[in-house]
């Protein structure tokens, strides 16, 4: 809805019509830790939900989260602390509100968990929950599973619990946009199942209420640790729709990404925060260690801060990596607490047991996403958001290591409560979009908007860089808009890979016009060319809607929390996109 309280335009992409459909009262897109909570939850409510993924239900982003899941758990431990050190990583952008409730929920929310039949380390000989550090946590207040395969785990129980319930599931499809009624609410989604699901080709699921949980947009760079699928789609279904987006500049390079060399791109393996909280030390060519004196808390810092020296230390040396040092550890401990990472260096090459790791930060977290309020609600009603897709305001301007896993849990659970209070709404039938379909992108053009952004928007980012980044985007839409170009390809024909590249360049466009237009360094947003942090002029979200056909509005928050979503008001400016 915009400030008139009338429907927003609604765009959609280029695809063939629905040729089935099936009703529910709750589709919930995405089945990593937010999307089988919540789906979970609306089912034992009564509610018939549908969950619709776009691999197979084990696929997503939670099985490759390694170091853990946060929460105050331990003795001494407290939400008031874990709070602090939350505010502290967000680098003055968090939503405080937003932030008490996940600290506050989120010890009971992993108890629940656990009861579902995710199994936790524990220390041993004893049944407590074992808990380690990572960066930017002053206390140990990080469950793991499995050594390094927590989210496996995680994502292990609750696929069990899905699948014992009976939850109707669509496995490898592709949602595609949002169905709308007259008012603006929502109906449902078109989603285009990928020859091994129960349909083929385009359908639509219809229901009052739909979550989104999609996971990040990792793809958007060349080298990053999400899985091929995170193409940024629930984002881009969010914009087209005409909700709000907010905070896509701040994306998290994870600093300890294991190097493969300056040409490596796609899905890089992880080397876990948690190797450094169990005593790792980062250590240059020459074996020395850089991050005594740039923080109290050293390897521990905040990830934006490892990143920032990593980067620093390399430029000085004239290369483009560092190490970690590990080989104290010894064979045993590698094997026991670190297996997953142990078998990923070995078939890479290296042993940590023996030589120290080769590690450079990469793409690895969106801080920002769909702007919810603290029940998961976007700026249109019946569509909600949890965990990478979705901007709650938890992460600020930098996520703290393991706060993911815990933000999907609670706020899925949140959304679920807020579905479930209600009785069930019918929408009105699905109403066409009243303008044309996006255009399409070629498959081809994805490798081009991975590089630009990687050149332009990745760690080191400058007004020069950030604006050659968007003139090619911007170069890459209107090639897509032109029906019939001189010498170039033929128009792009509706399917995955089209569908992908063009939501990968609609959240790319978002992000480098975000990241122009803050003009100071803050949390994981690094510029250059605006060296320091101004909290006199920029501690403010970005609210980022899209109107038909190309253009950005962008309005700016009072404070650090954001506002309410319902009847948001009209954008104010239309800054340099």
């Amino acid at each position: 809805m915009n400030g008139t309280g009338t429907p927003a335009p609604a765009l959609r992409l280029q695809a063939p019509a629905p040729g089935w459909s099936i009703e529910a009262d709750v589709v919930v897109v995405g089945s990593g830790v937010a999307g089988l909570t919540a789906a979970l939850r609306c089912a034992a409510a009564g509610r018939r939900t549908v969950v619709v993924t776009k691999a197979r239900l084990d696929d997503g982003s939670t099985r490759w989260a390694q170091g853990g899941i946060a929460a105050a758990l331990g003795e001494g431990d407290t939400p008031a602390q874990h709070l602090e050190d939350t505010l502290v990583a967000g680098a003055g952008l968090c939503d405080e509100n937003a932030v008490r409730t996940l600290v506050t929920e989120g010890p009971d929310a992993v108890r629940r968990l656990i009861a579902t039949g995710a199994r936790f380390d524990t220390a041993p000989g004893t049944d407590e929950i074992a808990l380690t550090r990572e960066g930017g946590h002053h206390r140990s207040r990080i469950a793991h599973a499995g050594g390094d395969a927590t989210g496996a785990e995680i994502s292990r129980a609750l696929v069990d619990a899905v699948r014992s319930q009976g939850l109707r599931t669509i496995e490898n499809a592709l949602v595609l946009d949002l169905l709308t009624d007259a008012e603006g609410r929502t109906a449902g989604v078109t989603l285009h199942v990928m020859g091994e699901g129960q349909h083929d080709g385009v359908g639509a699921v219809h229901a009052p209420a739909v979550v989104l949980a999609t996971g990040g947009m990792g793809q958007v760079f060349s080298a990053t640790t999400n899985p091929a699928v995170s193409t940024g789609d629930g984002v881009a279904l969010a914009l087209r729709a005409g909700a709000e987006v907010s905070d896509l500049e701040f994306v998290q390079f994870h600093p300890t990404v294991l190097y493969l060399g300056p040409d490596a791109e796609g899905q890089q393996p992880l080397i876990s925060e948690a190797v450094r909280g169990e005593g790792a030390q980062l250590v240059d060519a020459g074996g020395t260690r850089f991050m005594l004196g740039q923080h109290e808390l050293a390897e521990l810092a905040p990830r934006d801060i490892v990143a920032k020296a990593i980067m620093r230390r390399a430029r000085e040396q004239g290369t483009d990596h560092m190490y970690l040092d590990a080989r104290h550890f010894g064979a045993a401990m590698w094997e026991r607490r670190f297996p997953t990472i142990l078998a990923a260096c070995r078939a890479h090459g290296i042993d940590p047991v023996t030589e120290p790791i080769p590690v450079a930060p990469a793409a690895h977290y969106a801080s920002g996403g769909v702007r919810t309020d603290l029940y998961g609600r976007t700026t249109v009603p019946g569509l909600y958001a949890c965990g990478e897709v979705a901007c709650t305001g938890v992460h600020g301007a930098n996520r703290l290591a393991s706060n993911s896993l815990l933000e999907g849990l609670v706020f899925a659970e949140r959304i679920a409560d807020d579905i479930t209070a209600a009785p069930v709404r019918r929408p009105g039938p699905a109403v066409a979009p009243t303008a044309d379909p996006v255009p399409l992108l070629a498959p081809e053009a994805r490798p081009a908007i991975q590089r630009t952004m990687t050149a332009g928007a990745g760690v080191l980012r400058s007004a020069a860089s950030l604006t050659e980044a968007f003139s090619a985007l911007v170069r890459m839409q209107r090639a897509a808009a032109d029906p019939a170009p001189a010498d170039g390809p033929k128009p792009a024909e509706p399917g995955v890979e089209a569908w992908e590249a063009t939501n990968l360049l609609m959240v790319a466009r978002v992000l480098v016009s975000s990241a122009r237009n803050r003009e100071e360094t803050r949390g994981c947003h690094w510029r250059e060319d605006h060296a320091d942090r101004d909290d006199a002029t920029w501690r403010c979200h970005f609210l980022v809607t899209h109107r038909p056909p190309h253009t950005l509005n962008f309005r700016t928050t009072d404070t650090a929390d954001f506002p309410a979503t319902t009847a948001a008001p009209a954008p104010e400016t239309e800054p340099n996109q």
